[in-house]
């Protein structure tokens, strides 16, 4: 037979049991004795170190699990979940058919719970910390629930419970039968705040963990499934649900969320974003394909999905548009984004990349790479002048810019602010055949010391043809001599 078992940690200098089980709790052992002296009761005990991290670990697996009941779900310190199930009861027989269901599943998942449902958080936290069988508390009956309770059923610092208790206030009912003002001043507001919020008085909400989805459709399986051809035809099928509430909505998905739950209770998430707003269920479908494509074995059906969710995690505005006859511009930058997102959902977010224009002078200054996330503007864009300030009469620059300009050797240029007639560059020599410039940029005076220079630029070209674009830093007849600098190369 299996001796009791105790969890025990380190409190300052000595061992104390953490929990306890059934049979040690029936050895009158609890919690916050020492172990020796628990050893010395009874010899045949089984001690075990407690491990915060994988309990923590555990517990927000119990609250993924707990999702499939409510989006807003919570972590109650080590060893306790929040669910507000408002607008949910009605999905699983009303509130008490729901208890009886998450306590069953929990329980044969191996975890000794206990639960109930109140009107209030502090009364329902009270209810299943304080009664063995937990249970409903009908709205209104929060101070009959707590007034025979102990006052750590508030949620109270117990420094403060032992204050309270000095003075003859033992449990919850002497609080609220006493004068509050006396209360506030001389144990604190929080004192008061706490019993108001168990009350109903003050409304306490339930931060949820998670982010809650915009919109969501799930489908409860009879049979669970485990194969990656069931699973994308059940998100293409959701998918054809979301779209009708995204038209009616007049918006599109960004973020997309496919959520697996397992029989024992283990819950996969997969998501895809969008580089333009979409509720095409084709498109939606190809997107998780190549997520799942992506993935792969790291999918660990077990004993199956029971459950399968589609969640829109962010929208934005899509307006019906008619579509031309020749089938313009728009149906490329479509394309173009379904590929982006495509090969972004299995190759990860990092894959792409896309040039976006910065307020500089320099050139190497003039644009950064970020992720792509947003298709490129459609051409009646241009045409209609949103970009005609940038592309009316464009400067010429290289093909290939360098990512920083890189030092040359000048034989010979005209002076004062002529091209060179020679320069020497990774070895090899150069001579210039042909040039044109300078075109000078001065970089920005609020941004650069004030010993920074202007670059006069010259696009050249040597006795081969190739093409050059390389810049002079400072002037010849002063003080110092000037710098050249090779920064691109041409077509």
């Amino acid at each position: 037979m299996r001796p009791p078992l105790l969890v025990s940690h380190r409190d300052g200098q000595a061992q104390r049991i953490l929990a306890i089980d059934e049979r040690a709790g029936a050895l009158g052992l609890k919690p916050g004795l020492g172990v020796a002296d628990a050893r010395a009761m009874h010899s045949c005990l089984d001690v075990v170190e407690a491990d915060p991290v994988a309990d923590r670990r555990c517990l927000e697996s119990l609250a993924d699990w707990c999702d499939r009941y409510t989006p807003l779900t919570a972590l109650d310190g080590d060893d306790g979940l929040f669910l507000d199930i408002t607008g949910c009861t009605h999905l699983f027989g009303g509130e008490e058919a729901m208890l009886r269901d998450v306590l069953a599943r929990l329980r044969r998942q191996g975890f000794d719970t206990r639960g109930a449902v109140a009107s209030t958080v502090g009364a329902a936290w009270a209810a299943a910390r304080f009664f063995p069988d937990g249970g409903l508390v009908e709205p209104g009956g929060e101070a009959r629930l707590i007034g025979p309770l102990p006052l750590a059923a508030l949620r109270i610092e117990p420094a403060i419970c032992l204050r309270l208790e000095g003075v003859g206030l033992r449990k919850i009912g002497d609080i609220m039968k006493a004068p509050r003002a006396p209360l506030a001043r001389r144990f604190g507001a929080a004192l008061l705040v706490r019993l108001d919020q168990a009350l109903g008085a003050v409304e306490e909400a339930v931060s949820p963990r998670l982010p809650v989805a915009d919109l969501s459709v799930e489908r409860i399986l009879a049979e669970p499934i485990s194969l990656v051809d069931d699973i994308e035809k059940l998100s293409a099928a959701l998918a054809r649900v979301l779209s009708t509430d995204l038209e009616r909505r007049g918006e599109g998905a960004r973020r997309l969320q496919l959520s697996l739950f397992r029989l024992d209770g283990g819950v996969q998430r997969l998501e895809v974003g969008a580089s333009q707003p979409l509720r095409d269920p084709d498109f939606v479908a190809r997107l998780f394909h190549e997520k799942l494509v992506a993935v792969g074995e790291a999918i660990d059906p077990g004993y199956g999905f029971e459950l399968v969710r589609l969640s829109v995690l962010g929208t934005a505005p899509l307006a019906e548009e008619q579509a031309d006859f020749a089938g313009g511009s728009e149906r490329s930058v479509a394309d173009l984004a379904l590929l982006a997102d495509r090969l972004r959902a299995r190759l990860g977010d990092a894959i792409l990349e896309q040039p976006v224009m910065v307020a500089s002078h320099l050139p190497e200054r003039a644009q950064r790479s970020e992720p792509f996330s947003v298709p490129i503007p459609a051409a009646r864009d241009v045409e209609n002048g949103h970009m005609q300030s940038s592309r009316s009469n464009p400067a010429e620059r290289p093909v290939r810019l360098l990512p920083r300009p890189e030092p040359v050797d000048v034989a010979a240029a005209e002076v004062p602010e002529g091209p060179p007639a020679s320069f020497r560059w990774r070895r090899a020599l150069h001579r210039v055949m042909r040039a044109e410039g300078p075109e000078r940029i001065a970089p920005e005076w609020w941004r650069q010391p004030a010993k920074a220079e202007s670059r006069d630029y010259f696009r050249v070209e040597d006795e081969a043809g190739r093409r050059y674009w390389l810049y002079r830093e400072g002037f010849y007849g002063t003080a110092s001599a000037p710098r050249w600098y090779m920064h691109g190369l041409g077509a």
